[in-house]
């Protein structure tokens, strides 16, 4: 028994002699150390028989979950650890595991315990078959249960599938589905075509096949988290999204671009708002504009920290104010250029929507340029 961290390490029962690895179980962590152990436990006993292995794909996390994973790994040679820094998301994590990955069928379960690991069987037989090239876990279809998800969440979940079914014309029960398996010669394929970014990988891998794969579906119960927390925020959301109308557009129209133009919209719509309450207040126009770029980097710097940025690199509490601080700093440029280009323009033609909007632009364009290298740390 190992000590890491101030805690015992109990391995996992001893491994059969060392053959080909015929399922590859892909686990995406991130700061889910408590889950780990009680994990590869259930994975022992589901799979009986099985020839598998577990690669864990953990995003750096500051809780000690890849030390955890490795301090098992030395006693157990089918437990993996591929450790990812300067990276993060999901379908990232799940792309990377199953490359790394030789066995002829791959599944992917999260971490904390919610999925229901005696489905592997099931859902390995299907693929050995034939059958299918592709086995989803579902809470929705006849059989299972989503009754742990909150009401939020559950109502959430509704409304991507009814997004999943009319704009991606996914014929899935559960398209948000992170507990599925697929045979890896018909994923590695796909994979160069799969957006790296966002939670849900299984929408993107279907839409990508474009029908080519033959799905089946297994109901189970969904469980409660015992350990650690739910990655779910209002990104992930935003991610889920762009994703979509990316595959409905064939990538004429990015989830990166999306989440831009988000900020783009609130910002323009909180300037000219300000603008034109400065011009209300009989500020000369320049003054005016002023008054609506400093309430305007104000807004964008909350949107993109509370709603743009993964959970770990949020700022919170005071590093909020030295947040906004740099973030003014680094856009001041921008901003000069801006007001510059806008006050030229007003003199050409007042009307003070145009040469306000024109300006904000140009801001806006140098802001998110420069501000998330050195607010967020996001390279």
């Amino acid at each position: 028994m190992d000590v890491v961290a101030g805690r015992q390490i109990r391995p996992v029962a001893s491994p059969p002699s060392p053959g080909p690895i015929e399922l590859s179980v892909i686990v995406p962590t991130f700061n889910e150390r408590g889950n780990v152990a009680p994990l590869l436990a259930r994975l022992e006993t589901a799979l009986g028989g099985v020839a598998w292995e577990a690669i864990f794909v953990d995003d750096d996390s500051p809780d000690g979950t890849a030390q955890q994973v490795k301090a098992i790994a030395a006693h157990d040679p089918r437990v993996r650890c591929l450790r990812r820094v300067n990276r993060r998301g999901l379908a990232g994590a799940c792309i990377e595991g199953i490359l790394g990955s030789s066995a002829s069928y791959v599944a992917v379960i999260d971490a904390d315990l919610q999925h229901d690991e005696t489905l592997l069987p099931r859902m390995l037989d299907s693929l050995r078959s034939g059958r299918s090239d592709l086995v989803v876990a579902t809470r929705f279809g006849a059989g299972g249960s989503a009754e742990a998800l909150s009401p939020a969440r559950g109502m959430g979940s509704r409304l991507a599938r009814r997004l999943a079914w009319s704009l991606g014309g996914v014929a899935l029960s559960d398209p948000m589905s992170g507990f599925f398996a697929i045979r890896r010669d018909r994923f590695e394929p796909l994979a160069a075509s799969l957006s790296p970014h966002g939670f849900k990988i299984l929408l993107d891998i279907v839409m990508r096949a474009e029908g080519t794969l033959r799905i089946a579906e297994e109901p189970y119960a969904f469980g409660s988290r015992v350990y650690g927390e739910s990655k779910l925020d209002a990104l992930v959301v935003i991610e889920y999204l762009g994703l979509l109308i990316s595959r409905v557009s064939r990538d004429a129209v990015t989830a990166r671009f999306l989440s831009h133009a988000l900020v783009g919209v609130v910002g323009l719509g909180v300037h000219l708002a300000a603008l034109r309450g400065g011009l209300a207040l009989g500020l000369p126009f320049v003054r005016a504009y002023a008054l609506g770029a400093v309430v305007t980097l104000g807004a964008s710097f909350l949107v993109t920290n509370l709603l743009l940025t993964h959970h770990d690199r949020r700022l919170r509490g005071w590093a909020v104010i030295r947040g906004l601080v740099v973030f003014c700093v680094t856009s001041a440029l921008g901003l000069v250029a801006g007001m510059g280009t806008a006050a030229w323009l007003y003199t050409l033609r007042p009307v003070w929507w145009l040469a306000g909007a024109a300006g904000a632009v140009i801001g806006a364009v140098w802001s998110h340029a420069t501000s998330p290298r050195f607010v967020w740390h996001v390279k």
